[in-house]
């Protein structure tokens, strides 16, 4: 991967470390360039997704997106940065489309875990869109208080309020944690149901 070239549009600063390890472990020489534009998400939650693509085009075109691939690591306007791959002319890889394909693999019984009940849904409908014919039940679970504390700087306590969500998770055969900023949960759980997090394939993914 040395010399690959990425755009990163993150909705918080914390994103920006994890992915930066990530690299340093799994594509060493790759060269990221981080985007963070918190009030996209903001904007999203109130208004809808579909209500940030202009400002979203306008962050990624003036930024020279159109120069490299794009990674958005927001799962909230995941679709509506992938619809505007064309517009673009480069490739927009949501990042949790493969956490998503490789969930639907695993079995028929999806559980859904967010901290922000407007990656619900969208989480959800990239579930069945992946999911294609096979015939799948997607649940989906607010894990309350976590966003709150993430957003006030408490990862530690963020993550082990996802964690005990995943371990209180019984009638599922994978657990999917909708938001990049979950991922660490992943390391803390005791289930033995299988728990996905998007940061590290939906980085190889958008490294091709």
């Amino acid at each position: 991967m040395s010399g690959a070239r990425l755009v990163l549009l993150h909705t918080s600063p914390a994103h920006v470390p994890v992915f930066d390890a990530l690299r340093d472990r799994y594509h060493p020489g790759a060269v990221l360039r981080h985007l963070v534009v918190p009030e996209l998400l903001e904007r999203a939650r109130v208004e809808g997704p579909e209500a940030v693509a202009p400002a979203l085009l306008e962050v990624l075109a003036g930024a020279g997106a159109g120069q490299a691939p794009v990674l958005v690591t927001c799962s909230t306007i995941g679709a509506t940065a992938e619809a505007l791959a064309p517009e673009l002319g480069v490739p927009v890889v949501r990042v949790d489309r493969p956490m998503a394909a490789a969930a639907v693999a695993a079995g028929a019984r999806i559980a859904v875990l967010a901290t922000v009940e407007s990656t619900l849904a969208p989480t959800c409908e990239l579930l069945a869109e992946e999911a294609g014919e096979r015939p799948v039940t997607i649940r989906g679970h607010l894990v309350a208080g976590a966003w709150e504390r993430f957003a006030a700087g408490d990862v530690a306590g963020n993550l082990a309020l996802v964690a005990a969500a995943a371990d209180a998770v019984t009638d599922a055969d994978v657990i999917v944690l909708a938001q990049a900023s979950m991922a660490g949960a992943a390391d803390l759980v005791t289930t033995r149901i299988p728990v996905l997090s998007s940061p590290a394939p939906g980085l190889a993914a958008a490294l091709g």
